[in-house]
């Protein structure tokens, strides 16, 4: 988990598309989404968060083929407090393994 989240920025997530697909609903939250495809429609507030994927190649590790999706992050109208809240219970639901 980041300690500050700009307005707009870019991951490379180690996840499959129906992985992502299947956890985004509640790392959303309460928040109303409207989702198509490769994006989603976040509203948050009087703003909104668009957030747009695109499949990777896998990253490779000897035999080992691991998932990754790239995903862009766009606050806009969104106030700086109610993104960071957003975003760290977002990416608490969207971590995986470890702790």
């Amino acid at each position: 988990m980041q300690s500050y989240y700009p307005e707009r920025f870019e991951r490379d997530m180690g996840t499959s598309e129906t992985e992502w697909l299947t956890a985004l609903p509640r790392a959303l939250g309460e928040h109303a989404f409207v989702l198509d495809t490769g994006q989603a429609r976040v509203q948050i507030d009087d703003g909104h968060l668009l957030l747009q994927w695109r499949i990777l190649p896998p990253r490779v590790i000897a035999l080992l083929r691991l998932h990754r999706l790239g995903v862009s992050f766009v606050f806009e109208g969104v106030e700086e407090d109610a993104r960071q809240r957003f975003m760290k219970r977002f990416d608490l639901t969207m971590q995986r393994g470890g702790g």
